[in-house]
């Protein structure tokens, strides 16, 4: 089979674009298949949600300048060599579109430094630009990157985290809520997946009426969730938050939304504040949610909406939860990360 992309089998990015549909899915599938095994859990794994190519809304490239010219992309497989992107059939035609623009920039800008990070977010807004480099945040720095933002409609440029140039407010729309973004905002990474996920959650949560939403971020699952249930956020990091809370005071209509910072890797919610809740949607990152796992396994909890971007630690996660006596009543696979070894997860515990 021709793979869609003339960089596959250089670029790192994609690993199955060769194979045929069925045997795609059919890997993807036994990725799930293989950690609940190692795991010792049985269950059904529904068909695979595919979102569209083309989808892909946030992405972090490497840069570097050699001998007078931009090499901009994705590592190469197995090694530190950027292969220089001409097409990338998973990202967002407005991220692909922006890539000659990059380029000259970046060979204006990176001299001496030689090389940079960057990541890219296409919001409702337009445009989010994060670099990671060595340039100070000088005058001439400043200036320069304004320029290049107003020629790209490049809504903000950040560096290290802190607004640089600012020519309109990236944003996202999540339920009801217009959510104004942070610098470096973590998202699903497409529209289309990410309202898949909100509709498990929603639907697994149907009955519930009070709900800690752990890992938060900036409420991806909270507003939804927040149309029916009062809902309490909880997440470690201070913007994300904050963004959520102004958001939540901002838009009509929700139930209410508190807020709270917290490392729950650290400090995860005990039995007794989660016994205060009838629902439960958790999305950790790859790491999971160990340690909060093993309270809610002792916890009197009802359901759980968990949304895994790693099959293993899922799996791991999963264990502890039966074991504490919930029966995973759903387990659907949802694949936002095209042709990767990665797969997205959803599932649903529930207790008597």
């Amino acid at each position: 089979m021709t793979a869609p992309c003339r960089h596959f089998g250089r670029c790192g990015g994609c690993v199955h674009q060769d194979v045929s549909d069925d045997m795609y899915r059919a890997l993807k599938r036994e990725i799930v298949r293989k950690a609940l095994d190692h795991h010792g859990i049985a269950a059904d794994v529904e068909d695979i949600v595919e979102v569209p190519p083309g989808t892909r809304r946030r992405a972090t490239m490497k840069a570097k300048l050699e001998g007078g010219r931009v090499h901009l992309g994705f590592h190469a497989a197995r090694t530190h060599d950027i292969v220089d992107l001409e097409e990338c059939p998973v990202l967002t035609p407005s991220l692909t579109a922006l890539l000659p623009g990059l380029r000259d920039m970046l060979a204006d800008m990176l001299a001496p430094a030689g090389d940079a990070e960057l990541r890219l977010t296409a919001t409702d807004a337009g445009l989010d630009l994060g670099l990671r480099w060595r340039r100070p945040n000088d005058t001439a720095t400043l200036g320069a990157l304004a320029k290049w933002a107003a020629k790209f409609k490049i809504a903000r440029i950040s560096a290290h985290g802190e607004t640089v140039v600012s020519l309109a407010t990236p944003s996202v729309r999540l339920g009801k809520a217009r959510v104004d973004l942070p610098p470096e905002t973590f998202l699903q990474p497409t529209r289309e997946g990410e309202a898949v996920l909100q509709g498990f959650v929603i639907e697994t949560l149907a009955k519930a009426k009070k709900v800690a939403d752990l890992f938060c971020g900036c409420g991806t699952f909270s507003f939804p969730l927040a149309e029916k249930a009062r809902v309490h956020a909880v997440e470690l990091e201070k913007p994300m938050l904050e963004a959520l809370a102004a958001a939540a005071k901002a838009t009509p209509g929700l139930k209410p939304v508190t807020t709270e910072k917290r490392n729950l890797f650290k400090r995860p919610l005990t039995e007794f504040e989660l016994n205060a809740y009838d629902g439960v949607c958790l999305d950790p990152p790859r790491a999971g949610a160990f340690e909060q796992a093993k309270v809610l396994a002792r916890s009197k909890l009802k359901r759980i909406a968990y949304v895994s971007c790693d099959a293993d630690s899922f799996a791991r996660d999963a264990r502890v939860l039966i074991e504490g006596g919930y029966t995973l009543t759903r387990l659907m696979p949802v694949d936002q990360f095209l042709w990767s070894s990665h797969i997205e997860l959803a599932a649903g515990f529930v207790r008597p």
